[in-house]
């Protein structure tokens, strides 16, 4: 060790030999099958770099995730790509005004053979689950989705049933369309870990779009995609990220943001202390994406904005202004002095 000056204080240390700094973490793994799954994903999608980088940290971050963007922006196969390049079961829902609880987490069949009830999984049976359009469905039904996304469990006939790691929901809604939707409680949104908000493709990327289906010879373009990731490689991942070095000075400015948030004079609702733990965890899993083993504020910024946009309420009056929830969010920012 005579080659390395160890501080305990920082989260990585300098080689005086090589004159480079090292991560205490071996992050190399990590990133290479990451960086993977996005070339698998881009054979595909052509943009939507943000939508991307945001559901590979909430796979890290062991969070679901609601998309919310207008038809047509590649939300639902963007979810069904990530799905393909993780070697893990899949289910896709596609929720309607008639879909019962039953439907989603299964039901008790009486069975002729053995003279007694027996338990039907539903598709939430899985490890990544694709609901689609999550606004469309009574509120009973998205209480039955909620209850099993939070405690990753379902109990049906006194019997439970655990959730098999790992456990991903990935939901779309569309923010125009109101007829025949059922608004989704602030409680229950709470639950997902992001709301990314997906929009319209630039020109460069929408003559890319229209340039790859003109020459694409394949039918199912999902076919073009492998898998590149074990269930077990995620897991590891998502504990690897665990260990991700968060400075006090850093916890003290993810808290300073959510108490900004509860005394903004903007705000009707602020963020709870759920939000500062779904800030902490997906600060760990940017700063794992960009291959450090470290937190930096620039990573806490980041997520900011997807952990907190669907847990804040505008006031009112500032709502008719036109004011949104991520002006709100960048005026705090702004406004706290970023920790050195």
């Amino acid at each position: 060790m005579e080659n390395q000056n160890l501080d305990s204080q920082n989260p990585i240390y300098l080689n005086k030999k090589e004159g480079e700094f090292q991560s205490r973490i071996d992050m190399t793994e990590l990133r290479t099958s990451l960086e993977k799954v996005k070339s698998e994903i881009s054979k595909v999608i052509v943009g939507q770099e943000n939508m991307i980088e945001h559901l590979l940290a909430a796979l890290l971050s062991n969070g679901h995730v609601l998309i919310e963007g207008v038809p047509g922006v590649a939300k639902t196969i963007t979810a069904k790509l990530l799905a393909k390049t993780i070697d893990v079961g899949f289910s896709r829902i596609q929720f309607t005004p008639d879909l019962m609880p039953s439907d989603i987490l299964g039901t008790s069949v009486f069975s002729v053979k053995n003279s007694e009830f027996e338990f039907k999984k539903g598709p939430i049976f899985s490890n990544f689950i694709l609901i689609d359009e999550i606004n469309r469905s009574p509120a009973k039904t998205q209480a039955a989705l909620f209850e099993v996304m939070e405690e990753r469990q379902i109990t049906m006939d006194g019997i439970r049933y655990q959730m098999e790691e790992p456990f991903l929901v990935v939901a779309t809604q569309n923010p125009i369309e109101h007829e025949g939707t059922y608004r989704l409680p602030e409680a229950q949104l709470d639950r997902f870990l992001f709301k990314i908000n997906v929009n319209y493709p630039n020109l460069e990327e929408e003559i890319l779009i229209i340039k790859n289906e003109h020459e694409n010879k394949r039918k199912d373009k999902i076919e073009a995609v492998n898998p590149v990731i074990s269930a077990e490689q995620l897991k590891k991942y998502q504990y690897l990220v665990k260990d991700i070095i968060v400075e006090a000075q850093l916890i003290e400015y993810i808290a300073k943001i959510i108490i900004n948030t509860r005394e903004n004079q903007f705000l009707y609702l602020g963020a709870s202390p759920r939000a500062s733990l779904a800030l902490l965890t997906a600060s760990k899993a940017f700063a794992a994406l960009r291959g450090r083993d470290f937190v930096t504020p620039e990573d806490i910024k980041e997520a900011s904005y997807a952990v907190l946009r669907h847990r804040v309420i505008v006031s009112p009056e500032r709502e008719m202004e036109g004011l949104t929830a991520d002006e709100i969010i960048r005026q705090i920012l702004e406004g706290i002095e970023i920790p050195r």
